[in-house]
């Protein structure tokens, strides 16, 4: 299984970006697939998520209502539009795949086998 994000930029606050995950070797529409970020020296963070093929999305309190997430199933592709950029929102974003976790640990990163190499987002200010 291998992930890809690209997408990834330096922005100013209030600013929009897509990232996209793009994988091989799994079908996204069928497995969950998880947003996460890691600012410089802090831990990683989830961000959003869908639950296996429902469209069951889960978003962190801090991004929701400005951050969407969606499946391209022709691309086999996991989106994430950021729309009102902050710079909090600064870090590297990565996301993780898992075909076994359970709806309530979707925003453990624990709970996911497969990573991306991660993609830089900067908002100045």
């Amino acid at each position: 299984v291998q992930l890809v994000e690209s997408g990834g930029g330096l922005v100013q606050a209030g600013d929009s970006l897509r990232l996209s995950c793009a994988a091989s070797g799994r079908t996204v529409s069928r497995n969950s697939v998880g947003w996460f970020r890691q600012a410089p020296g802090k831990e990683r963070e989830f961000v959003a998520a869908k639950f296996r093929s429902s469209t069951n999305y889960i978003y962190a309190d801090s991004v929701k209502g400005r951050f969407t997430i969606s499946t391209d199933n022709a691309k086999n592709t996991v989106d994430l539009q950021m729309n009102n950029l902050k710079p909090d929102d600064t870090a590297v974003y990565y996301c993780a795949l898992s075909s076994t976790v359970i709806f309530s640990a979707v925003s453990n990163p624990n709970s996911y086998a497969f990573w991306g190499q991660g993609t830089q987002v900067t908002v100045s200010s």
